[in-house]
């Protein structure tokens, strides 16, 4: 089976998704050729269990045959068996500077991901189009009544200057406890030190024993920075920012045209 020893994975949301949030049926074709001859597929992306799961739906759960990274690299998650296979929770000092950013940016949307549910403490109309990514039921409440443990992460939507505005404060008040990113022009999130889609990957990896398989895995934004340093070969889309497409080894054609159709097509001539 020519790929057997190759896991392919992508970014969701810019890379595998079109603009109007669609897998293209060249992708989904692309992906069904790519497991039938061995390789392993799955993705990894910033969403928390529901919103991935409408991802996962799109794709079809057979095609995903490796667990997934989600919440930008703080759990591994299995769809196929609805069960966490690792996970990495912010600590103390990460909730209370999530707190200090609330009081310094009141108006912005705000949503902290604690277990399977997404609490919204704040919200204006990015947040409430961030939401409608997926069937979700976010329980709406003040921030005093979130529970204290099993944080994940905390995402902040709002106008790009707000976000560069929220960016530009994380530089100057810096906590090592923590983890910061830009996952898109419009979310700030912060997350538990050390996670990101990176280690989330190396943790995947670890689990499935997949040390010595061939990693090839494929982004657009900062976010997916460090999961394209760890792979063999690191794929940008065409939309992708400028600094992604620095750290890739090809990019192929951007998210609207057929990404994994086009790196199926890639390994293929490989081969030749």
């Amino acid at each position: 089976m020519k790929y057997a020893g190759t896991l392919l994975v992508t970014d969701a949301d810019g890379t595998l998704f079109t603009d109007d949030k669609r897998i293209l049926d060249v992708d989904k074709s692309a992906i069904d050729e790519f497991i039938s001859e061995g390789g392993l597929f799955t993705i990894a992306t910033g969403r928390g269990i529901g919103l991935a799961r409408d991802v996962v739906d799109k794709i079809g759960t057979e095609r995903l045959n490796a667990p997934a990274v989600i919440f930008n690299g703080a759990v591994v998650y299995d769809f196929a068996n609805n069960k966490k296979l690792s996970e990495t929770l912010l600590c103390s000092k990460g909730v209370e500077y999530i707190k200090t950013l609330c009081k310094h940016f009141p108006d912005v949307g705000t949503e902290i991901l604690i277990g399977d549910d997404i609490y919204v403490t704040n919200t204006n109309a990015y947040e409430e189009a961030h939401l409608e990514f997926g069937d979700v039921n976010p329980i709406r409440c003040d921030f005093a009544k979130l529970p204290e443990i099993g944080w994940f992460k905390a995402v902040f939507v709002d106008t790009p200057e707000k976000i560069q505005k929220m960016l530009d404060f994380a530089k100057m008040n810096p906590c090592d406890e923590i983890h910061y990113v830009s996952s898109a022009p419009m979310f700030f999130e912060v997350l538990p030190k050390g996670v990101n889609k990176g280690s989330g990957l190396s943790k995947m990896i670890q689990i499935m024993g997949l040390e010595n398989k061939r990693i090839i895995a494929v982004g657009d934004y900062m976010n997916d920075i460090e999961m394209l340093q760890i792979a063999d070969l690191a794929v940008a889309v065409d939309n992708a920012e400028e600094v992604v497409k620095k750290v890739a080894d090809i990019v192929v054609c951007d998210n609207n045209s057929g990404s994994i159709r086009a790196i199926v097509d890639y390994l293929k001539q490989e081969q030749i």
